[in-house]
């Protein structure tokens, strides 16, 4: 494919990596601050799309414990861009990647979720996108100040954009997995119930879906809001004063709301979806029957968190059980760990092998000691599994009950 694309939202000059070109940095949005996104403006000429955008203001992550320093990425409230990476072609199949990181931390954007090799290797258009976080995202107040869950709109609003112009790179807009992981995978879960979300993807990847962290409802989002006013020194009848605090010192509020709210084996963010505005209290009255839909878990999720968490908590904070019940679902876990690892297989592990890039991973604490064999052909087997569901709306095994582990290689 040549590094030029005419797309209905303007020309774009990507870079080409072998057999992909990716087209970086695409604003697909723009918005003011706690308001809903607008479609981005159109730009003259040829845009430069050689580099990311920046990632929405955040905290650093509180899973560098396991998956270690992300990248060193701008940060900025103007964040709403995402990534394109297409092996050229007509009409194939589109994967759209939301990240994890608790609705607080991350970015479409990270070396994590290069899709380069996904989309060579599956024949496939991969996009990942970066969206508002924290108190910027999800921060709620009341119907009057603004809208509930703008991180959310962003993301659907994202999927609009890949409706409209992915067909000039090469994808099917018929043809769109929505893809998540921990907070991406239940913001997917929100998508499959929201108005707004119909008809923007036909399939479904649920990856360590926290199915134990509901939205909260709007009185109980409403009380979180209030907290960060006060510790921002604000009352009530000066809300509107958020829409201009420096962003370093909402982030620090935010962060001491956090350690206010923070409970043992509690994962749940102080902001995160709020069941308003289409959102649903019960996200799983959502899912609708029928839809194909790839559901996994790790097998020790909570120790990702909590070092020696019993599998209780794991089973309750991540259980897929209800989720698999609803749809036409494929279940996998991933049992996988290095030897003697003490973080076992939990949360996040499985991610180097879906995108096929270990070597981004190299600084990781949960992959210390692997075998470089078995992350080859670990990547390989994930690899082939999301490959094939992309393609076919299935991962190559049987429909749930059935559920496929991912483990190390039998001895000889």
């Amino acid at each position: 494919m040549t590094g030029l694309v005419h797309a209905p939202a303007g020309t774009l000059r990507g870079g080409s990596t072998g057999a992909v070109t990716a087209f970086l940095g695409i604003p697909y949005g723009c918005a003011e601050r706690f308001a809903a996104p607008r479609p981005a403006p159109a730009w003259p000429g040829v845009r430069d799309a050689g580099r990311p955008g920046p990632a929405c203001p955040q905290p650093p992550s509180r899973l560098e414990r396991v998956m270690g320093p992300g990248s060193d990425l701008d940060q900025d409230e103007d964040c709403l861009s995402l990534n394109v990476w297409t092996p050229g072609g007509t009409g194939l199949p589109v994967l759209v990647w939301l990240h994890g990181g608790g609705f607080t931390s991350g970015s479409g954007a990270e070396a994590w979720y290069d899709g380069a090799l996904l989309a060579e290797r599956g024949r496939m258009v991969v996009v990942t996108v970066n969206h508002r976080l924290g108190a910027l995202g999800y921060l709620y107040l009341s119907p009057g100040f603004g809208p509930a869950n703008v991180g959310l709109l962003d993301q659907i609003a994202a999927l609009g954009w890949v409706r409209e112009n992915i067909a000039a790179f090469g994808g099917d807009p018929g043809r769109v997995t929505l893809a998540g992981q921990s907070a991406g995978a239940l913001s997917a879960l929100a998508m499959l119930g929201h108005p707004a979300g119909s008809g923007l993807f036909q399939q479904v990847v649920l990856q360590s879906t926290p199915t134990g962290v509901p939205p909260y409802g709007p009185r109980d989002a409403a009380l979180i809001g209030r907290r960060l006013l006060d510790v921002l020194g604000l009352r009530p009848g000066e809300a509107d004063r958020l829409r201009t605090v420096p962003v370093p010192r909402l982030l620090a509020a935010q962060g001491l709301v956090a350690r206010r709210t923070a409970a043992p084996f509690k994962v749940t963010p102080p902001f995160q979806l709020v069941a308003d505005g289409g959102v649903p209290a019960d996200l799983l009255t959502g899912v609708p029957d029928g839809m194909p839909a790839l559901i996994g878990t790790t097998r020790d999720e909570a120790r990702a968190f909590f070092p020696g968490a019993p599998a209780e908590a794991t089973a309750r904070l991540f259980g897929a059980g209800a989720l698999l019940q609803a749809g036409r679902s494929f279940a996998f876990r991933f049992d996988w760990s290095p030897p003697g690892s003490p973080f076992g297989a939990c949360h996040c592990v499985e991610l180097p092998f879906v995108f096929g890039g270990p070597d981004a991973w190299r600084a990781a604490p949960m992959l210390a000691g692997a075998d470089p064999a078995d992350l080859r052909r670990l990547t390989d087997e994930v690899q082939n599994a999301w490959i094939g569901f992309v393609h076919t709306g299935s991962p190559g095994w049987p429909p749930f009950p059935h559920v496929r582990h991912f483990a190390r290689a039998p001895l000889p």
